[in-house]
């Protein structure tokens, strides 16, 4: 009986090494570098000792990131203790310190978890580890199932994600507290302890202090009961995302919303906004988004403000825009022959590619005033040489550009002459013929900008 207990320990030791181990033979991180996230917790503690451990077998390079938000009193001499800790392990720690922006309609917690996430995204480094254990997943489902989520709420947080541009990993997803709490005595690790824990203010301490105490004396395995629900949520949720990739394009047609069952329709709409980058909206305004834009009568003007941006209903296809206005004061730009000119007030660049035989003719634009302007009102285009000069207005209707976008665009004119207009094309009076040097001005929006 002795030897069992014995067994049961060794192993309950070794369970953050093991969970780690298992996720770094799904995830190659050979060669690349590591940011666990340390608080001075013991979660995190234990986390970076477990990564330190595994280091040299896997073969990637291991840095620590402390986020100063300074919100607690203590927070000065939690940086000190990660730094002591750091030192002592041999393991670079870079602390970054934020400040909380506006906390109005989110909550301290919230604005502090986006301070977080940003700062954690500017450190140079290819993952990112955090220390999110099963207790905290379990928590994470029940109070998305208490505030009404829906399969994608209720999935918990995945153990391989993205933050940014990085890697996001959660090795210790399904090790429950007690192991890692086991773990640290037996390799004698001490951490810090946020004096909040303690408080019952914010739901998930009021959930952990009060009522999951009660759940573990009726059902003690309640933690890994959720968390296999997560795993199945988040399967619906793939389904779900996969039959919503192929019913919806990149303009998802109202006709196509209307046709479709409510509950189709709801999965199209809600996975077409966070596709083009929103969050998706909560269970009652995604049906309200969804009643206006099907019950409105064929050509009515939708606008619908969700998440930044502006959802519009246009020639009966769903566009979601992020609205800029033309500023009063931008002027026209001349331009000298550089191949890019940033128009940060317009929201984008220009960039102008060299071409033969087609584009702007270069010998045109020789020995005269080159500009970009905005649109006055009136302006003509020629860029079909079979039809005649036609006004802009009537030019962007054919096109198919909305109004809203079209006194945001730049013009290219040389001297009285307006030759290029992004969306309608190059005046026929300044296209290049075949074999001359020409030149191909772009438009491109700072969302598509790269550099």
């Amino acid at each position: 009986m002795a030897s069992t207990r014995k067994s049961s320990s060794a192993d309950l030791a070794a369970g953050p090494v093991a969970a780690v181990e298992r996720l770094l033979r799904r995830v190659d991180l050979r060669g690349a570098t590591v940011g666990v996230g340390l608080s001075g917790g013991i979660d995190s503690t234990v986390l970076l000792h477990a990564l330190r451990k595994l280091a040299p077998r896997h073969g990637y390079a291991l840095r620590a990131i402390h986020v100063h938000h300074g919100i607690s009193p203590n927070a000065d001499s939690w940086a000190r203790f990660c730094s002591r800790l750091c030192r002592d392990w041999d393991v670079p720690l870079d602390i970054r310190r934020v400040k909380l922006g506006s906390t109005r309609g989110k909550g301290l917690e919230a604005a502090a978890r986006q301070a977080r996430g940003a700062a954690l995204q500017a450190v140079s480094a290819d993952a990112v580890a955090f220390a999110h254990h099963l207790d905290d997943q379990a928590e994470t489902v029940l109070l998305g199932l208490l505030r009404g989520a829906g399969v994608r709420g209720a999935s918990g947080m995945p153990a391989v994600g993205r933050l940014g541009a990085k890697l996001l990993l959660r090795p210790l997803l399904d090790v429950p507290r007690t192991e890692i709490l086991h773990y640290a005595r037996a390799n004698g690790l001490r951490g810090v302890e946020d004096e909040s824990n303690r408080k019952p203010v914010p739901a998930r301490n009021f959930l952990r202090l009060r009522v999951t105490p009660l759940l573990e004396q009726r059902y003690p395995r309640w933690r890994q009961a959720l968390a296999r629900a997560a795993r199945h949520f988040a399967e619906a949720d793939g389904l779900m995302r996969g039959f919503a990739a192929a019913r919806a394009s990149d303009r998802l047609r109202i006709a196509v919303l209307r046709a479709s069952p409510v509950a189709e329709s709801r999965v199209l709409l809600r996975e077409h906004l966070v596709a083009n980058g929103l969050r998706p909206p909560p269970a009652r305004r995604l049906a309200e988004m969804l009643r206006q834009l099907t019950g409105a009568a064929s050509g009515a003007r939708i606008e619908l403000a969700h998440d930044g941006a502006v959802v519009r209903a246009y020639r009966g296809e769903l566009r979601i825009e992020r609205p800029l206005q033309a500023p009063a004061t931008f002027g026209p730009t001349r331009w000298t022959g550089q191949p890019r000119i940033a128009l940060p007030a317009l929201g984008g660049e220009i960039r102008f590619r060299r071409v033969r035989g087609a584009g702007v003719a270069l010998e045109k634009l020789e020995g005269r005033l080159v500009r970009l302007h905005l649109r006055n009102g009136g302006e003509r285009l020629q860029p079909d040489p079979r039809r005649p000069r036609r006004t802009l207005k009537n030019l962007f209707q054919e096109a198919g550009v909305p109004a809203w976008r079209r006194d945001c665009l730049p013009l290219l004119s040389c001297g009285e002459d307006l030759v290029w207009v992004p969306g309608l094309g190059i005046d026929a009076r300044y296209r290049a013929s075949a074999g001359a040097p020409g030149l191909e001005p772009e438009w491109h929006p700072s969302g598509d900008a790269t550099h």
